[in-house]
Formats: C-alpha cells, structure tokens, sequence
C-alpha cells in the first residue's frame, strides 16, 4: 500500500521538486537570463551598480534644480534687489585755507603773471617787483596780510641832491616832507593829500606816489545776505575790515557806515549799524560738494567752531526747524563733513534669510536663482561640447578606421596636430578677442561650445578608429561586403552602432570634464559674462580672499554643486561601461 502511494506521487503530471527545485529563481538566474532582452540585461546590470544609480539620483536632482528650478523661482536671473536705507554721505568739504585769496582795487588789474611776480617777490623777502615796466610795492599789513601798491616814480634823491622824473622840478614842499619822514625813520608820507613812498634803489633815495592795486589775504568773507556779497568783496570793505581785525579793533566806518566786529575762536564776526550779522571771516574755507547746493553762514560757523574745538561731530538746525548730525572727517588734512542720507541701495553679501535661502551676491541678485539659471548653462555647455565631439570623432575615427592605409595616416596625423595645439594659451586668446570684440554673453556661450568641441574631439576619434579596426574583419563585416552593401551603410549602419555602448560611456563620463573645463574659465573670467551666470564664473568671486572667508555662501553652494554634478556623471559613466560590458558577471 506504501509503495503503490509513493509510486502515484513520483508518476503524477507533477513530480515532488527537491531542495533546489524549491528555491524560487532570482532574477539573475541564469534559467531566466536566456529570456531577457538585450535592454532588460544592460539595465538589470545597471541598477545593481548601486554608486551608478547614485550618479543617477544626483544628476536627476541637478537637472530637475537647473531647467524646472527657474521656473518656481520667483526671482529673475539678473534681478537685482534694493532698498532705502540711511547712508553716511560727503556733504561738504572744509580746510584751512593756504593759499592767498586777491581782492583787486577798482578800475585795476593784477593778472596771474604779476601775481607770480608778487609771489616770487614774497619768497625773496623783497619789499617790490616789477611786471611789464610797472613798480609794485609790497605792504605787510599783518600775518598773512599784504597790500600791493603800484609807485609812479616822482623825484630821486642823491647826496642831497633832487632829480625829478616829471615835467615840474621838484617842489620845496615836497623836499620838507621827505626829510621830515627820513629824520622820523618813516618810508611814507603825505602831501596835499597824496600818499608818497619812499624806497631804496642801489645808492639813491626813491620818492614815488602810491596807490592801491590789490589786496592779498589768507582770510575767508562769507556774506550772510546774498545783496550783502558786492559790498564785501569789494576792496574798500576788504581793507578797511582786515585793519580792524589785524588790531582787534570792535569798530570801523567806510563812508557813512559803520560796522562792528565780535571775536570769537578762529573766526569774527562782523555786524552792520543794525546789529544785523553782516559777514563772517576766517581762514577756514567750507564748501559743499554739490556746486548747486548754498550753504548758510550759520552751518559754515557750526563747521568751523566743531574744527576748532577739535570734535568729530556737530548737530545743526536749519531755518526749518529740521536738526541735523554731521559728523566731521579728517582726510590729508581736508575735512569731510558727512551727514546720513536715505538713499537707494544695492543689497550686496546680505545672509542667507527665508526670502533668500542662500543670500544676495555682490551684484544684489538672489545667489539660488543665479545657481538654477547658471546649471543651465554648465550642463548646456557639456551636453553640445560633448556633441560636437562625438560627431566629429566618429566621422574621422570611422573614415580612418574603416578605410586604412594613406587614409588612416593622413587622418591620424592632423589629430596629432590638433592634439598638438596648446588648450588654454588658445582659449586665452580667444577670450581676450571676445573681450575686446565686446562680445553678446548669449553668443559667447556658444563660440566658447564651439572652440570647446572643436579642441576636444581627438581622443573620441582615435577611440572610435580602434574599435572600427577590430570590428571590420569580423564575419557580419565580411557578410556585408559580400551582400554588396554601400560603404557608408557599412560604416553607419554596421559598425558605428556596435560602438554606441562605448560612445556612450565616453560621453557621460566626458561630460564631467567639460563642466570643470567651463567652470575653470569661468572662474579665470574667461567664460560666460554678466549679467549671464554659470556656477563657474558664480564661484569666481572666491577669488577675492575677503569674500572666500566671510561669505561662504558666495561659492560653497556653487562649488558643491559642481563637484556632485561631475562625481554623478562618473557614477553613471562607469555603471554604463560595467552594464554594456558583456563580460561582466551576470
């Protein structure tokens, strides 16, 4: 009975399966491997790589941030981002005054050469010099101070004796002056009303008339009243004030008018017959920067009582009632008077923040939106350079593999010359031409592709012949000669495609090369310009070493993503070549 249940079990339709028999097939089973495609077999390989499908994730993420990125951003590529804000701006400069300041009598003249004249006079310590056959005298009315008067030459006298330089002799009245001012030791006199001077010329005594041709002083008159300026510019005003101030004098008349003086720490005041303040002196010049812009007296005090009393800051009240702090600024011995000025400013290195995750660059632009629009241009930059040299190097590396000989010499010669030709020397030149050419940013994208794939094609063509050489003497080659088929079906039909496995490969990890040649131009400045970015010339800011240290997110981000970019494409590259790989272990 035992032995007939057990014969039914091992003759049924299903025979009981042993220990292996049970183990359910894997899906690298060598039983289930004879029924999968080609495809299924390359990518069953591929996605055990686990690094390639790493690679894969990375640069899904990459292009996924670049080309859908911009479009949730909602900030533009060049967008740039301003705002008000306080701003310590130069308002008005002020310095001590150095230079002699000409207030000219009227109806004369004193032109820069006989000012010249009257400087070179000054340096010699001379009391007169001459200009175009006239005598000047030089009065020293106080520091800084000096009265130029022109001397019409009247008589001479010599050893007691008298010349006159006029039609008339000369007078007994004019010779009782002149003894009487050499016995009182004095080189003036009058006479009749005119003023006489006397001076020394090699052995004779000059006695010449006077009059006043300028007045040269270190002081500064500003006028409180606009209607006020002509009469204090005018010589009289300017004479009459400086002999007051020079003997600290509180009063002094021109004409009918009277004026008085209040002292005060390097400056005066000076007030009309009303009370009223008329002018102010001092040797310290304020003037605003802005020519447009009047200054009031009132501010140019408060500047010069805060130089005076050696602040660095002064408030001051405007007739509005509007009170304003300056701050004063020594510069080389200049004054720079700065106030806070709302005014519209370029956010530049501001800190990451919720509305700007990685912070503002140095152009004010939002750095996340510049990464996403310059990845676009990194991987547009690989993905045509790589094109272009896989269409080149597989017309030349084809040709010359499949046809031999002269051909194959003459072709593997001018790649040898290419091969020759010095990379960077070349793109150096060329970005300089581009740079003087003013080049579009758009179009130097593209002729830097160009320049890129057309130095770059070589090592795909000396790939591409070798694999032609190998591939063209086996049987499906030969079948195909035999059937009579074209030449460059041969080529693009036959041979060409068995090499796509490893044109591929090349690519991808090609690609990763490409990118760091780009950002390495881009960070020499020899790549994509503003206002376009790519995380080459994004990352060129590094080279500041200011911005390296204190704005890391100036370059990190652009950094990291180039650095994940390149390393997720050498993933996929060598996960490609081990899956196209027919050797590998199933």
């Amino acid at each position: 009975m035992t032995e007939k249940k057990t014969f039914q079990q091992n003759s049924g339709q299903e025979p009981i399966s042993n220990d292996v028999d049970k183990k359910e097939m894997r899906l690298d089973d060598a039983r289930r491997i004879k029924v999968l495609s080609p495809g299924m077999m390359v990518f069953k390989r591929f996605i055990r790589n686990k690094l390639a499908v790493i690679g894969l994730i990375i640069l899904v993420f990459m292009f996924t941030f670049s080309f859908m990125g911009p479009f949730f951003s909602p900030y533009g590529q060049t967008e740039v981002f301003k705002g008000l804000d306080n701003m310590s701006q130069d308002y008005a400069g002020a310095t001590y005054n150095t230079e002699l300041r000409y207030t000219v009598a009227e109806g004369e003249e004193l032109g820069s050469a006989a000012r010249a004249q009257f400087l070179l006079a000054l340096g010699k310590k001379s009391e007169t010099f001459e200009y175009n056959d006239n005598t000047y005298y030089i009065l020293n009315e106080g520091e800084n101070i000096y009265r130029i008067m022109q001397l019409d030459l009247v008589a001479e006298e010599l050893g007691g004796t008298y010349r006159s330089f006029t039609e008339n002799t000369v007078s007994g009245a004019l010779i009782s002056a002149y003894e009487a001012a050499v016995e009182m030791g004095s080189k003036h006199f009058e006479l009749a009303g005119v003023p006489y001077r006397i001076t020394e010329s090699k052995k004779a005594a000059q006695i010449s008339i006077e009059h006043d041709v300028a007045l040269a002083i270190l002081d500064v008159y500003d006028a409180y009243d606009e209607s006020y300026s002509q009469n204090i510019d005018s010589f009289d005003f300017k004479l009459a004030s400086t002999h007051a101030l020079t003997k600290k004098q509180t009063e002094f008349v021109i004409g009918d008018q009277k004026y008085s003086i209040n002292y005060g720490e390097g400056r005066s005041t000076i007030f009309d017959a009303s009370g009223k303040k008329y002018a102010e002196v001092s040797n310290i010049i304020v003037n605003p920067l802005d020519k447009a812009l009047f200054l009031a007296v009132d501010y140019k005090t408060a500047v010069r009582e805060a130089i005076n009393d050696h602040e660095d800051g002064f408030s001051y009240t405007d007739e509005n009632g509007e009170t304003t702090d300056y701050k004063i600024v020594l510069v080389n011995n200049n004054y720079s008077i700065k106030k806070e000025t709302p005014t519209e400013l370029i956010h530049m290195f501001e800190d990451p923040s919720a509305e700007h995750p990685l912070g503002l660059d140095n152009n004010g632009m939002d750095v996340m939106t510049r990464l996403m629009y310059g990845g676009r241009v990194s991987l547009l930059v690989g993905f045509v350079v790589i094109f272009i040299e896989v269409f080149i190097g597989v017309i030349v590396g084809g040709i010359s593999g499949y046809f031999g000989g002269w051909i194959d010499t003459a072709l593997m010669r001018f790649v040898d010359l290419v091969n020759s030709i010095p990379f960077y020397p070349v793109v150096l030149i060329f970005g300089s031409v581009m740079d003087t050419m003013e080049a579009e940013p758009k179009a130097r994208i593209f002729l830097l592709m160009v320049v890129l794939g057309l130095l770059g094609w070589t090592s795909v063509a000396r790939v591409v012949r070798g694999q032609i050489l190998s591939l063209r003497e086996q049987d499906f080659m030969i079948a195909t000669e035999a059937m009579g088929i074209s030449t460059n079906r041969r080529i693009f039909k036959h041979l060409i495609p068995n090499i796509m496995p490893l044109l591929i490969v090349y690519a991808t990890a090609g690609l990763g090369n490409v990118i760091i040649t780009e950002a390495t131009l881009g960070f020499l400045g020899l790549g994509v310009k503003y206002p376009l970015a790519s995380w080459g010339s994004i990352i060129n800011v590094a080279s500041d070493a200011f911005v390296m240290t204190n704005y890391w997110f100036m370059w990190i981000p652009a950094g990291m993503l180039i650095l994940l970019t390149v390393l997720g494409f050498n993933f996929l590259g060598d996960g490609l070549r081990d899956a196209f790989d027919p050797k590998m272990k199933r």
